[in-house]
This record gives structure tokens, C-alpha cells and sequence, in this order.
């Protein structure tokens, strides 16, 4: 490593930089010796012992200069560099190390300034504490004096107080006593208001004697100008009807509703009371008319001008609500007057009835009248009228079913022509009927009585038994033609009225009636614990004695139609029956297999029943109907045809063909796999066609076998599940292709 000395002996380089490169190359070279300037003079001062100085400038040189001598041309001037920047920092050392003292003893004399001031602080606080503590013990009588005086004050200005509101009190009544000496009784209630309201404000107070006589003032006159008004006629009390009505109980009208309800019946009574031209007993819709317009019409102002006031006071009352409540009166009384002139006219009556139940549907639907208020129905269920109304509902109903019976498109379904919504080809007079009773539940479902709505019902069920009695009237003469246009109407009938009765038996409304129907028959003991055990669990409904005779009704017409084309297969199935099995070429002998010649009046007879039946019946009465045909057809060829011949190969062979590719394939439309519905003709097929070696393994097993199982496995093991060893046996007898074994 050379030393400085042996640095200032190299030659000095060129003054000039030959370049811009050099000119970089140099400032950056002062750079790095500020830095080891700055660098080494540190850490000499933390260190001298440490070498990291002389490494650090060894390594500096070395990339300075290296091994190149062309380089020891730049050490001059480097040399200055690094001399320069040593006077640089001694100067900046010899700045600090004389500022440092001079602040030190700046920051001495400021401490011992804040020393002195800290202790004057002291001494004073020192001062004004004993000086307060002596005011404090000077001053403490005078303070006694004075809050004694306060208290005196305070209780003098509650006492002053009280007698303003005494007095208050007292002009409030004198005002209220004027106002009432003059008939000024707006003014008066007005006051009481007031005085009201001022009774509210007090209820905070703990003053009990005036909270008293505020109370006992108030009460005392609005008893007095209750009187009045009631004297005056402005608060009228309900009129009760008689007793036989049933009419719930209800508290009076409010007064604000009874002042805007006086001139509107003061109306009513004038049009529809006496004599007048408004008032006529041929037109209850003239007056049920006005009291809905009334009601509507006010509507609007009754929700927001008078209900707002109601709900600021804290009232119940719905205002709307109470003025229905108040016309309805009026339409109660009315009717409570008509009625008893109208009882013995069907048309007038009836003409009431339909009427009401109008104005009922409107009031309840369009303008929220509750079914717990008193209603025109209350007037309907009254005995008398109800009784009435029962017989006039009856006879109408059963003229309407004459109507509907003796039409010319009673048969008819209105949909015909639209295959989605004809799917139960319902006849015009069944879709009829059940409209009818479901007009008769709508007129009958807001009575105020579960017995009431109970006999209703009980005319509804008569109805459907006196329909399914014309029905079978009408069956009956249709029954030679059983597969007839008018006979499959009648089934579809009886049908949808069944169906229809099962979906009604789930409806809230009639699952009520049948729990006011337990209860009443439980009071009565008119059934026996398990029909009272059924209706209670829910397994039966009030329509199951009409349905039951319904579906029993249904099961024999399809009986009769399922034994007409039994008797027309069996017609046609003679010369099948008797077909020569025996003497039949195998199927090695035939180039193809066809249908037997003797099976085609079988097969015709059979395809066109099902697709003329399929037309006349709705779905489910035909899926009943060829499912209880395919079940005799199964025993039948199995027992006629089958175990009545004996097979060759050849016949087994055809017998198979005729079955499986003909007359299965007739029933595909209706199920995927229809040779599960002729269990015995296929199982038999099967017997009949095994090949020699299975037939005599198998017949060996069934002789062999001492117990079921065994016989049962191997015959579950060929496919058969139907028959029983005894058939299987049966039928491997029937073959007359056995070889010659010697047996």
C-alpha cells in the first residue's frame, strides 16, 4: 500500500481533461474522496486501532489506479482533491466544537429563570389559599341566611303556582258555564278540550289534590254536556233488533260518526220508509245501492281527515268501520221489515236473497267490513226467513237441474274441440251441476253460524244424490247400448262429480264444516266412535257417503262395459279357440311367422273397442276400464284357449307370435310394458316354448321336489311368478313334443 508521502512524489498529471468522459469520470472521482474523507475521519475518530480506513482507501486506490502505470497520472490531482476536503471538515469541527458551549449556558441560565418563576407561583398560590379559606369561614352565616331566604322563595313561588292553576282551572269552568248558559256548545266542548288537555300536561305532577280536582272537574262537565247533547238529540243509541236475529254485541257509534250519520238516515228513513215512490218491495237494490255510495263516497274523508284526529287521541276506533257499522243499522232494520212480506213469494225472495248477497260480497270485499259486525246475514239466518230460504234454494235448484238435464247439449262437453282443457270430457249438465253447488257454497260460506252453514250443506249433498239418481235414471236406459255416446257421458259424469267432491273434502272452508259436524254429532251421539274417530282423524270427509255411492256407481257402469266387449271378444274368438294347435308347422318350416288368420276378428274386435272407448272416456276411466278388460282377456285365453288344447311345436310357436307381437302390442299405447298385465298368457308362452332338454329338466324338478321352495326357485329361475306348480305341470302336459324317452 503506498503512503502519502510516496503519493505526493508521483508526477502530476495533465491539467486538462482530454474529453467530456473525463470531465464525468473526475467529478465522480471527487465524489468518492468527499466521501472517504468524511468516512475515514469518522471512523479514525471511533477507532484508530481499526483498519477498515486503510482497507477502504487501499481498495479506492486499487480501482483508481490498478495495475495499469498510465493511471499514476491522476494521484496529483486526486491528492488535492482529498487535501481540500480535509480543510473542509477541520473547519466544520472548529465551527461545532465553539457554538456547543455557548449553548449549553443558554439552555443553564434558562432553567434557573424558570426555577425562580416556578417558586414565585408557589408563594402565591400559597397566599390565595389561605386567603379564600378565611373568606370561606367569614362568608359561611351570610350563606345560611340566604339559602333559608331561597327556600322561603321557592315554596312561596310553588304555592303562587298552584293558585294560577286553581284559578286557571276555575276560569276554564266560568268560560265552559257561559259558553253553555248561551247554547254555545261548540265553543263549550272546545274548552273542555282544553281543560282536557291540560289534565294531560298535569299527570306528571305530584301534586295529588290538584291532580284531583283537575280530574273532577273535567268529568263533571262532560257529563253535563253529554246530557246535553244527548237532549238535544246528537247521541242516539243503537236500536236493538229482537232477539231471534242473534246480532253480536257492538258498542255505540261514536258521537262524531252519529252527527255526520243524522242527515243520511234522516234520508233513508224519507226515501225508503212509507209511501214514496223510492220505497218499493219489488227493489231492496235501490236502497242496498244508496248505502254502498254512501259509504264510498265517504270513504276518502273518513280516512283522512277523521281517522287522523281518532289515532291522535288514542282511539280504537276505526272511523270508516264505524260508519258502515251505523248504515248498516239502517239496512238491518229495513230488511227486518220486508222480509216477513216476502216469505211466501218464491221470485221476490229469491230476487231479495241474491241481492243481499250481492251487497254482501261488495261491503266485505271492496270495503273491509269485518264478518265479525253485525251483517244482513244475521237477518237471513233468522229460523223463519232461513227456513224459507232453504226451500226456495232447493226449488230453484232443482228446476235448474230439470233445465240443465233436458237440454239438447246436456251430453255435450263445452270443450270438446280443445283437447288440453277437455282432458275429463266433462258433459255440459255435470260441469253445470257442480257450478250450481259451488254458487250455492258462495251465497251459504259468510253465514254467522257453523249450523247454519251445515244445512246448507246437507242440501248440497241432497242435490248430488238426487242428481246421481237421475243419472242412474238415464243409465238405465242407455244400458243396452253400454259402449254408447250418451252412456260414456253419464260415466264421465259421475266421474267428475267424484272427483270434484274429493278435491272440495281438502278445502279449508268445508274441513271446518266437517269439525263443527264432529262436534254437533258428538253432542247428539248420532254416529258411532269410529265414524266419529274417522271425521276426527281426517280419514273421512262430510262427502264421502256421496262419493262412495259415486264410485260404486262409476265401478258398475265400467263393469257393464268391460263385460259388452268381453262378449264381443269371446264372439269373435271361436274360431281362434278351436284352431288346430296339434298339426301346426314349426317355425323352421315357415319362411316368416304370421298372425293366425283365426286371431284377426279377435284382435279387430279388441283394437277398436279400446280406441273407441278411448275417445268417449276421460283418462282415467279408460286406464280403469282397459286394465279391468286386460285382466279378463288374461284368464280368459289362459283358461279357454290355452288349457283347453294341446301344442305342438309349431302351435306353441304361433300361440307365442299371436300373443307377444300382436295383442300385447294393442295395449303399448297405453303402458310400456303390457306383457306384465297378461301374467298367465305370457308365463304359459313360456312353458309352452321352452326347448326339449329345459321343459324335461325342469318337469323332472317339479316331480323330484318334496318341498315349495325348491319348485318355487326353479321356476323363478325360467321367469314364471304367477303360476303355481301345479298350473306349470299342467302345462308341460299340454305339449305333445316330448321325445320318446320310454316314459
Amino acid at each position: 500500500m503506498l503512503t502519502a508521502d510516496e503519493i505526493g512524489e508521483t508526477p502530476a498529471a495533465p491539467c486538462c481533461p482530454q474529453n467530456g468522459e473525463e470531465e464525468r469520470k473526475n467529478v465522480e472521482e471527487k465524489s468518492d474522496i468527499n466521501m472517504i474523507a468524511l468516512v475515514g475521519s469518522e471512523q479514525v475518530c471511533e477507532d484508530t486501532d481499526n483498519g477498515a480506513l486503510s482497507s477502504y482507501v487501499s481498495a479506492f486506490i486499487e480501482k483508481e489506479v490498478g495495475t495499469d502505470l498510465k493511471s499514476l497520472k491522476k494521484l496529483d490531482k486526486l491528492i488535492e482533491q482529498i487535501t481540500e476536503s480535509k480543510m473542509q471538515l477541520e473547519e466544520q469541527v472548529l465551527t461545532i466544537s465553539s457554538e456547543i458551549p455557548k449553548r449549553i449556558q443558554s439552555a443553564l441560565k434558562n432553567a434557573e429563570e424558570s426555577k425562580q418563576s416556578l417558586n414565585q407561583l408557589l408563594e402565591q398560590e400559597n397566599y390565595l389559599f389561605s386567603s379564600i379559606n378565611n373568606h370561606l369561614l367569614t362568608a359561611q352565616p351570610w350563606m345560611d341566611d340566604l339559602g333559608s331566604m331561597i327556600n322561603q322563595i321557592e315554596e312561596t313561588e310553588r304555592h303562587l303556582t298552584y293558585l294560577k292553576w286553581i284559578s286557571q282551572i276555575e276560569e276554564l269552568s266560568d268560560n265552559i258555564q257561559q259558553y253553555l248558559m248561551t247554547n254555545n256548545v261548540p265553543e263549550a266542548a272546545s274548552t273542555l278540550v282544553f281543560m282536557a288537555e291540560l289534565d294531560i300536561k298535569l299527570q306528571e305532577s305530584s301534586c295529588t289534590h290538584l291532580l284531583g280536582f283537575m280530574r273532577a272537574t273535567v268529568k263533571f262537565w262532560h257529563k253535563i254536556l253529554k246530557d246535553k247533547l244527548t237532549r238535544d238529540e246528537l247521541l242516539t243509541e243503537p236500536k236493538h233488533l229482537p232477539e231471534k236475529y242473534s246480532l253480536p254485541a257492538s258498542p255505540s257509534v261514536i258521537l262524531p260518526i252519529q252527527i255526520m250519520l243524522t242527515p243520511l238516515q234522516k234520508r233513508f228513513r224519507y226515501h225508503f220508509r212509507g209511501n214514496r215512490q223510492t220505497n218499493l218491495i219489488s227493489k231492496p237494490e235501490w236502497y242496498l245501492a244508496q248505502v254502498l255510495m254512501w259509504i264510498g263516497n265517504h270513504t276518502q274523508f273518513l280516512d283522512e281527515k277523521i281517522q287522523p284526529i281518532l289515532n291522535k287521541i288514542g282511539s280504537p276506533v276505526n272511523a270508516r268501520l264505524d260508519f258502515s257499522r251505523g248504515l248498516m243499522m239502517l239496512v238491518l232494520e229495513k230488511l227486518a221489515i220486508d222480509i216477513p212480506s216476502l216469505l211466501y213469494d218464491d221470485n221476490l225472495f229469491c230476487h231479495l236473497v241474491d241481492e243481499v248477497l250481492l251487497f254482501e260480497r261488495e261491503l266485505h270485499n271492496v270495503h273491509s267490513y269485518p264478518g265479525t259486525f253485525a251483517s244482513c246475514m244475521h237477518i237471513l239466518s233468522e229460523e223463519t226467513c232461513f227456513q224459507r230460504w232453504l226451500t226456495v234454494e232447493r226449488k230453484f235448484a232443482l228446476q235448474k237441474m230439470d233445465s240443465m238435464l233436458s237440454s239438447e247439449a246436456a251430453w255435450v262437453s263445452q270443450y270438446k274441440d280443445i283437447t288440453d282443457v277437455d282432458e275429463m270430457k266433462v258433459p255440459d249438465c255435470a260441469e253445470t251441476f257442480m257450478t250450481l253447488l259451488l254458487v250455492i257454497t258462495d251465497r251459504y260460506k259468510n253465514l254467522p253460524t257453523a249450523s247454519r252453514k251445515l244445512q246448507f250443506l246437507e242440501l248440497q249433498k241432497d242435490l248430488v244424490d238426487d242428481f246421481r239418481i237421475r243419472l242412474t235414471q238415464v243409465m238405465k236406459e242407455e244400458t243396452r247400448a253400454s259402449l254408447g255416446f250418451r252412456y260414456c257421458a253419464i260415466l264421465n259424469a259421475v266421474n267428475y262429480i267424484s272427483t270434484v267432491l274429493a278435491d272440495w273434502a281438502d278445502n279449508v272452508f268445508f274441513l271446518q264444516l266437517q269439525q263443527a259436524a264432529l262436534e254437533v254429532f258428538a253432542e247428539n251421539n248420532t254416529l258411532s266412535k269410529l265414524q266419529l274417530g274417522q271425521l276426527a282423524s281426517m280419514e273421512s270427509s262430510v262427502f264421502d257417503d256421496m262419493i262412495n255411492l259415486l264410485e260404486r256407481l262409476k265401478h258398475d257402469m265400467l263393469t257393464r262395459q268391460v263385460d259388452h266387449v268381453f262378449r264381443e271378444v269371446k264372439d269373435a274368438s271361436k274360431l281362434y279357440k278351436k284352431e288346430r294347435w296339434l298339426s301346426l308347422p314349426s317355425q323352421s318350416e315357415q319362411a316368416v311367422m304370421s298372425l293366425s288368420s283365426s286371431a284377426c276378428p279377435l284382435l279387430l274386435t279388441i283394437r277398436d273397442r279400446l280406441l273407441q272407448l278411448e275417445q268417449q272416456l276421460c283418462f282415467s276411466l279408460f286406464k280403469i276400464f282397459w286394465q279391468m278388460l286386460v285382466e279378463k282377456l288374461d284368464i280368459y285365453i289362459y283358461q279357454e284357449i290355452i288349457l283347453g288344447n294341446h301344442f305342438n311345436e309349431g302351435g306353441a310357436a304361433q300361440l307365442q307370435f299371436d300373443m307377444t307381437r300382436n295383442l300385447f302390442p294393442l295395449f303399448s299405447h297405453y303402458c310400456k310394458r303390457p306383457e306384465n298385465y297378461f301374467k298367465h298368457v305370457k308365463e304359459a308362452c313360456i312353458i309352452l316354448n321352452m326347448n326339449i332338454g329345459s321343459a324335461l329338466l325342469l318337469k323332472d324338478v317339479l316331480q323330484s321336489a318334496s318341498e315349495q321352495p325348491p319348485a318355487t326357485a326353479a321356476l323363478n329361475e325360467v321367469g314364471i311368478y304367477k303360476l303355481a306348480q301345479q298350473d306349470v305341470e299342467i302345462l308341460l302336459n299340454l305339449r305333445t313334443n316330448w321325445p320318446n324317452t320310454g316314459r
